[in-house]
């Protein structure tokens, strides 16, 4: 306690004379008038107790008076406020402080644990060459280092939180001081004094209550962490962590959520309107509340310029432009998302739910330039296949006032549904018989009747009527429509009824290239290419020659090409199948019948090697076994199994790669958010030279020279068969086989050269006719080719090498059967060599001339 004594009022006590009153003898004289002057009573010594003062002797002449006390009360009070000071001032501060320290002061964070933090960061998917497809995750955040952050972004946060940042030792003595004296004068606990410091320690260790412990934790917590990093490091934590609206978290997701770009590529007007989101993110809403965000940002700016950070040019031109934040979704570069779904589930499966917020990134096996042309042949191969069956008529027709009102007539554009490349445009009138269209992105545009001529009303799969002879037989004013960007001007469009997919594969690896599983993944998440079973039709029979020729026979022996009924009780009572042409070609050489795909010649193909052969031989293409049960009659000569695009892919491989099986693999890598590696796939790889053997290789399931033999009849399909439409191609080393299914409810085609194999399924969700012309050649063709004349840029165009053990024979075009390589009716078959025929030593014709001399 001190030794200062208290200082007593006058009005309440006697005086208290000096020390040299109370040792000296001479009376101290008081103030009082001389008729009442008194002497004043003397002060203990410092020594003694107040209660041991001796009585005053008498003096001569005066009467002995006894001294007066303090009252009672007086005395209570004194020994009350110096008990209550001690116990407020003192002893309950360092009980508090010792509670404190005791009790929640072990148990704050360590601020190490800021040294490694691990934010929330959504999953990425990216292709082989990085090139983005989505983020998945509930916060949107992009982690920067501190060098990564632009310097204007820094200095646009500082000016706008806590300009004493980088001098300050992490707590703001005057902030608080202001909140402190306005929660005094209002009683209302108001944010404010906070450092970029304490903020960086309630962001990441305490909560956002308003109380006066989670201050006091603060700012102990802002010491500690001003103690143990940098104030670069504090500023990269603080700039990662924040709230900026729209789920984005830190100012990287901030940019691309309201400006659509890098944090780098900001201007000065927007890196303000960012730094001055974190007050009140809700309120400072560029998007929702640009007249208060300007506000704000403007205030930034100002802030900016008062601390000499920008000059004042900079701070009138970023104050002259007007708020155009808008909501961007992540910068994506390749639109896979039947891809991206395939990821997440094995992400998830992989690591749990933990992996969309962890940061991971996800390679997948897709080139992104095939991925974008096979999205683009897809959706151009479903156009046309519209354009081929007529126009359907416009989404719906407006009335003349909603056509006045370009705001929302605009609007209404916006609010109808659309999908793929196409927009909704709106018929505003005709300029000299052509429609003018205002699109929803709010360009303006004229068709061109030239480009619709094809729009004939829609009638049913077979039948439209009569051609249009102008624009105004298809459209009229205050259609709404389907557009699409075609050659460089716009085009009428619409939405695609029938469906398709496309699977490519590297044939050695497994590795998938490009994949899109239908017209657009928000219309329909059903990805086709790998969950979509259907009948396939005619692209099963290379499979049952390749059973063939493996039963001994060669692509020159002849099958009859005839009528046939057959009564089987697991199809229907009486099957009498037919080729497409609806004729029949007597005894044809595989190598034509499949090229032209004759389909009785394969019918009486499986009677000969048996169904069960045929069953078994297809399991080694990787077709599931259950698949091939449940069709295990004559039917599945020409198809009826259902398999999915990608199965149909792998086994298709098989040929490409000279008799291996791969496993189709779509995830190459997953990296955590410091590019460590978590996952690496191991696929099984071709693996034709002694250099590779023993390592991690795929297996042979068919002979070399039967894929080679398979290979080479499938060119011809190319050449002049079913699939002649890609001659246009101009490659040596490509071949495929078209697909249809009975009234051409599924058109097929799949290809290959020696390194890549691609599938392309078209047709209906629901099984149902395409129409009439509606075949593999003419559906699902075009989209293949399209799609191959990109992926085979870079591949040498060069025939296929032929393996050991094959030699070329001439056989009859009609019989099969060799001949003298003088017969005009040769032609150059290839055989394994064991299974070669011998050639005649006299030809026909030599034995005609004989004959003729003989009986001349």
């Amino acid at each position: 306690m001190s030794n200062d004594k208290p200082s007593v009022n006058d009005n309440d006590m006697p005086s208290i004379g000096s020390a040299k009153d109370i040792m000296g003898d001479t009376p101290r004289k008081s103030t009082a008038s001389k008729t009442t002057r008194k002497r004043a009573p003397a002060k203990a010594p410092a020594s003694k107790k107040r209660t041991a003062t001796k009585k005053p002797v008498a003096r001569r002449g005066r009467p002995s008076k006894k001294p007066q006390k303090p009252p009672f009360f007086k005395r209570v009070f004194k020994y009350f406020f110096w008990f209550n000071f001690v116990s407020f001032f003192v002893a309950l501060p360092l009980a508090a402080a010792s509670f404190y320290y005791l009790t929640v002061y072990p148990s704050l964070p360590e601020v190490s644990e800021l040294k490694e933090v691990t934010y929330q960061v959504p999953l990425r998917i990216v292709t082989q060459d990085d090139k983005l497809i989505t983020e998945i995750g509930t916060k949107k955040r992009v982690p920067l280092e501190y060098h990564e952050i632009p310097e204007r972004m820094t200095q646009a946060i500082i000016a706008a939180e806590d300009e004493n940042f980088f001098e300050h030792g992490g707590v703001d003595f005057k902030g608080l001081a202001r909140a402190v004296y306005h929660l005094v004068t209002t009683g209302e606990k108001k944010s404010g004094g906070s450092t970029i410091t304490m903020q960086v320690a309630r962001n990441f260790f305490l909560t956002k209550e308003k109380t006066y412990l989670r201050k006091l934790n603060e700012i102990v917590l802002s010491y500690k962490i001003e103690n143990e990093l940098s104030k670069q490091e504090i500023m990269a934590l603080y700039l990662n962590k924040i709230f900026l609206g729209y789920r984005s978290y830190g100012v990287a997701a901030a940019a691309q959520t309201y400006y659509g770009k890098e944090l780098s590529e900001l201007d000065i007007n927007e890196y303000a309107m960012i730094a001055g989101l974190p007050k009140a993110p809700s309120a400072y809403n560029p998007i929702r509340n640009a007249a208060r965000a300007k506000l704000r940002r403007d205030y930034v700016l100002r802030r900016m310029n008062e601390l000499n950070f920008i000059t004042d040019e900079e701070m009138q031109k970023g104050l002259a432009v007007d708020v155009h934040a808008e909501l961007h979704g992540p910068i994506i570069e390749v639109e896979a998302d039947y891809v991206a779904e395939q990821a997440r589930a094995f992400v998830l499966e992989r690591f749990g739910e933990e992996a969309l917020q962890n940061g991971l990134t996800i390679v997948t096996t897709l080139d992104s330039a095939l991925q974008k042309r096979a999205t683009s042949s897809i959706r151009e191969g479903l156009q046309d296949y519209e354009r081929r069956h007529g126009y359907r008529g416009a989404i719906q027709n407006v009335d003349s006032a909603l056509l006045n009102d370009t705001e929302m007539l605009l609007q209404l554009m916006q609010d109808t549904t659309n999908y793929g490349d196409l927009l909704v445009a709106a018929v505003t009138g005709f300029n000299k018989g052509e429609p003018k269209i205002l699109i929803e992105n709010g360009d303006t545009a004229q068709l061109q009747f030239t480009d619709m001529k094809w729009a004939a009303e829609y009638i049913s799969v077979n039948r439209k009527k009569y051609a249009p002879k102008s624009a105004k037989d298809i459209l009229k004013v205050g259609d709404l429509i389907y557009v699409q960007k075609l050659d460089k001007r716009w085009q009428l469009a619409q939405d695609p009824l029938a469906e398709s997919a496309l699977i490519s594969m590297d044939s050695n690896s497994g590795r998938i290239l490009a994949l899109v599983g239908g017209y657009d993944y928000f219309r329909s998440k059903f990805n086709r290419a790998t969950q979509g079973k259907r009948q396939v039709g005619s692209n099963i029979k290379p499979f049952l020659y390749s059973a063939a020729l493996n039963e001994g026979m060669t692509a020159a022996t002849t099958i009859n090409d005839a009528p046939v009924v057959f009564h089987d009780r697991n199809l229907e009572d009486y099957w009498r199948p037919e080729n497409y042409s609806g004729q029949y070609y007597g005894p044809t050489r595989l190598r034509k019948a499949l090229a032209l795909s004759r389909n009785l010649v394969s019918i009486r193909l499986m009677q000969r090697i048996s169904i069960n052969t045929a069953v078994d031989y297809f399991k080694n293409f990787g077709f599931p076994a259950s698949e091939l049960n449940a069709h295990k009659n004559l039917s599945l000569s020409l198809g009826a199994v259902e398999l999915t695009p990608e199965q149909v892919a792998r086994g298709y491989a098989t040929f490409s790669n000279g008799g291996y099986l791969i496993e189709p693999y779509l995830i190459d890598e997953v990296r955590d958010f410091n590019g460590d590696l978590l996952y690496k796939a191991d696929p099984k790889k071709v693996c034709k030279s002694a250099s590779c053997q023993g390592q991690n290789n795929a297996p042979r399931v068919i002979e070399e020279r039967n894929a080679y033999i398979m290979s080479s009849i499938m060119q011809d399909v190319i050449a002049y068969g079913s699939g002649k439409r890609a001659r246009a191609l101009k490659r040596e080393d490509i071949a495929g086989k078209t697909g249809t299914t009975n009234d051409q409810k599924d058109a097929w085609f799949s290809g290959f050269n020696p390194n890549i194999t691609t599938t392309v399924w078209f047709g209906f969700d629901k099984p149902s006719t395409l129409g009439r012309y509606e075949v593999g050649g003419r559906a699902a063709l075009p989209i293949w080719m399209d799609y191959m004349q990109l992926a085979l840029q870079n591949q040498p165009n060069q025939p296929l090498q032929m393996p050991s053990g094959i030699v070329q024979i001439p056989v009859s075009k009609e019989t099969g059967l060799a001949v003298t390589p003088d017969n005009p009716d040769a032609l150059y078959e290839i055989f394994r060599e064991e299974r070669a025929p011998e050639i005649p030593k006299v030809s026909t014709r030599q034995i005609e001339t004989l004959t003729d001399e003989l009986f001349d």
